[in-house]
């Protein structure tokens, strides 16, 4: 396959910029050259899996997830391979993190919250009835389409190195703390349906209070009030909506209230209209081929790139504005903590990437270049391993570019610090427009 104006190909799709990354997997926007379709595409290390013996798990996954078609839950189109890569081709969704209206307004009228929990229910519940837990419901993992309406990202591969026991029960503790249940934290193996609802309830008290329920930067003393429920809800709660929250976030798990109580409970059917959508017949054959018992792909895509900046596209550039990154909310008491800077500069790419390499060394990084990316990684352990950095340059027209550096390993308050200390040295490579001074630096 070929490279198209500065941009890479695999299969039929043109990849475009990195929309977050993980320790497994890169998510990247990519577009349909035959229908000019916009979608995401997660992009696995083959390597990684198969070192982490993931093959059969992640199978199971793929398979499950392309079952998966609920008007709440981010669509799976389809999988190709590569020889060191598995590309998972899913519906991109454009409107934001749905937390990101709580760092612009505070908190939610209780009857919009109700809304976007309905929804995270009928989700989650569906799910459930074809055997596929979340494990980690969190801010990041709720988007909302450009209409409003709720998606939930990462069903069934958020759990890709997590497994069910022979008492059928799963053992690993994951997900962001604040937001995990007693149990899992328990470490003596939880009911994936009894967690998720779990996390759903934080995610709703959270919705009408604009904070957590359990907070403490001491992660032990957290661990204590998560295991004893120990929260208690604001003034403004309606009292069925304090009774309501108390049920689910009950930290025994044989008592906490299930999902079909959720769903007949008076405080939720307000309002409450239940979907009604039509199954739609899937086939795997394309996750089958990818994971044939010869363990090499009968139709093996190709990656190929061209040497020069990336292009970017007027709506790719709008929607970096649009809440696209996948950012954490709560980090610490930071509030709104981006994991991502972004600003124009004038200078030719080659340019930006040695003064952003200079800018750096002084404080311990060593860069490796390769073509228009850059990876700068921190010689210091921090406090969630070494702060390593992704910056790539992208040309928006012509002499005009666009840099951004984000967080792929490490803390987002060292990658914070990181930045101020080299700003100072990218003054001079950073474009301001002529009437907008703050229009050179993004958040």
């Amino acid at each position: 396959m070929s490279t198209v104006g500065g941009r890479t190909r695999v299969g039929k799709y043109e990849l475009g910029r990195t929309l977050g990354e993980g320790t497994f997997a890169k998510v990247k926007f990519a577009r349909n050259v035959d229908t000019q379709e916009t979608v995401a595409i997660k992009i696995l290390d083959k390597e990684k899996v198969l070192r982490h013996k993931m093959i059969g798990q992640i199978k199971r996954e793929i398979s499950t997830m392309k079952l998966i078609k609920h008007p709440n839950v981010i669509h799976m189109y389809e999988v190709m391979a590569s020889k060191t890569k598995i590309y998972i081709v899913m519906e991109l969704v454009t409107g934001g993190e749905l937390f990101d209206k709580i760092a612009s307004r505070g908190k939610l009228k209780e009857d919009e919250a109700r809304k976007y929990f309905q929804q995270l229910i009928d989700a989650v519940d569906y799910c459930h009835s074809r055997g596929v837990y979340h494990r980690d419901l969190k801010p990041e993992n709720l988007l909302l389409d450009s209409r409003g309406v709720l998606k939930v990202s990462d069903f069934g591969l958020s759990a890709l190195h997590q497994q069910v026991r022979e008492d059928g029960l799963l053992h690993t503790t994951c997900g962001t703390p604040n937001y995990v249940a007693p149990e899992v934290i328990s470490n003596k193996g939880y009911d994936g349906a009894k967690a998720d609802l779990w996390s759903c309830g934080v995610v709703l008290f959270v919705l009408m209070a604009g904070y957590l329920p359990f907070e403490d930067t001491n992660l032990v003393s957290l661990y204590k009030k998560i295991s004893k429920a120990d929260f208690s809800c604001p003034a403004w709660f309606s009292t069925s909506a304090k009774k309501f929250i108390k049920k689910i976030l009950e930290p025994n798990p044989q008592k906490r209230i299930t999902i079909s109580e959720v769903i007949e409970n008076e405080w939720f059917k307000k309002g409450y209209q239940p979907l009604s959508f039509e199954p739609v017949e899937v086939d795997l054959d394309d996750v089958n081929d990818i994971f044939n018992e010869s363990g090499e792909p009968a139709n093996l895509v190709v990656e190929r790139r061209e040497e020069r900046p990336s292009l970017m596209n007027a709506f790719e550039l709008i929607s970096t504005s649009q809440g696209l990154n996948l950012s954490t909310l709560f980090e610490k008491q930071m509030g709104l903590v981006k994991r991502e800077t972004r600003f124009a500069s004038r200078l030719p790419a080659n340019e930006i990437l040695s003064k952003i390499e200079e800018a750096a060394m002084p404080f311990g990084f060593k860069a490796k270049k390769n073509n228009y990316k850059m990876k700068l990684q921190g010689e210091n352990p921090g406090r969630k391993g070494q702060l390593a950095i992704a910056t790539e340059v992208f040309e928006v027209a012509p002499s005009l570019f666009m840099v951004e550096l984000r967080k792929s390993n490490g803390d987002t308050l060292e990658y914070h610090k990181f930045y101020s200390n080299i700003s100072n040295g990218l003054k001079d490579i950073i474009w301001k427009a002529p009437q907008d001074d703050k229009s050179g630096t993004s958040h």
